[in-house]
């Protein structure tokens, strides 16, 4: 968004790190400012628990008569405003786990999604997995899947991630079979991210906090362990922030998603953010066919035939009953 030239009080940036109160931006000159949205900020058209999202282009204007004053420096610590978004290329968005009605932004003008997921210590589901694809597929998001903690498998549990690797990668999704803690695999994310603005996501314990330590050597972010009573990982990410990549290129980061409740999908829309139920469903009898009885319907054939993954039509069944928003439960 164009500056204006005859107004010394207007900045424009990119949001860099959400703290709850307030929001740093990044300025188009390299400086990190500190600002904040008035009450009555809201995006048109999306209710939204945060209107602004790391990775927002915006306009910043200092409040008003600050410029007037004497003490340059004091002018300087008057507080900065956002007054404007600059259009989205896309973003990602999940429904706000206790607002039936609203949405949570994730981040914004994102390139690609990579969903960081382990088998075990803790698990991701595949349900989870799914409805985060699917979310990205609905949005416009690139989206892969980085499979962590390699190094720690048993066999048993090697074979599952090979399957998750198989499954995913046959539909059209990149898969990144990586160790945080040895760094094996990593070049390729790497390479992938290089030029790039990434976002990292998935459950807290996963290793996003180890893997923002290895692709940002200075980022510093804290690690902690998984809860033994529950196999699940504690919260070390409190707000969203995005670190540029010595390589080129920004990634951000966000808190650990515990669910992944999906927003603003119609009911007959989610088959079309099923890569591969929305392939099959061309050969189906009915155009609207919903996949779950009707004759004819080419989904439940390739169901009986195993060319579809059971997990998959879980999956898609849950968030057909999701329409319903109240049934999602966090678990998933």
């Amino acid at each position: 968004m164009a500056q204006h030239k005859d107004d010394q009080s207007t900045l424009h940036g990119i949001v860099v790190r959400n703290t709850g109160s307030a929001y740093i931006v990044r300025t188009d000159d390299g400086r990190e400012v500190e600002c904040r949205v008035k009450g009555n900020f809201r995006l048109r058209g999306i209710r939204s628990t945060n209107p602004v999202a790391v990775g927002d282009g915006v306009t910043l204007r200092q409040q008003q008569g600050a410029h007037h004053q004497a003490d340059a420096q004091a002018a300087a610590t008057q507080t900065l405003f956002i007054t404007e978004i600059d259009e989205r290329r896309n973003y990602i968005v999940r429904k706000a786990s206790n607002l039936s009605k609203q949405s949570h932004i994730l981040a914004a003008n994102i390139d690609l999604a990579l969903l960081v997921v382990t088998v075990a210590r803790p698990q991701t589901t595949t349900t989870f997995i799914d409805r985060f694809l699917a979310t990205a597929e609905a949005y416009r998001v690139p989206a892969a899947l980085l499979i962590n903690k390699m190094d720690q498998l048993t066999d048993d549990e090697r074979q599952e991630a090979d399957y998750l690797g198989h499954i995913y990668g046959a539909i059209g999704y990149p898969v990144f079979m990586v160790s945080a803690l040895t760094g094996d695999g990593l070049d390729a994310i790497r390479t992938a991210m290089q030029g790039q603005t990434s976002l990292l996501a998935g459950h807290s314990g996963v290793g996003k906090s180890t893997l923002i330590n290895r692709f940002v050597p200075d980022a510093n972010a804290r690690t902690a362990g998984i809860s033994d009573a529950h196999g699940t990982g504690m919260h070390t990410t409190t707000f969203s922030e995005l670190y540029t990549l010595p390589e080129g290129g920004a990634l951000i980061d966000i808190p650990g998603i515990k669910g992944f409740g999906t927003f603003n999908m119609e009911r007959e829309e989610v088959a079309h953010f099923f890569r591969d139920i929305f392939a099959l469903s061309a050969d189906c009898r009915f155009n609207n066919c919903t996949h779950t009885h009707e004759p004819g319907c080419a989904v439940l054939r390739a169901l009986e035939d195993h060319r579809l993954a059971p997990s998959r039509y879980a999956s898609y069944l849950s968030m057909l009953d999701d329409k319903d928003e109240s049934k999602y439960r966090e678990a998933f």
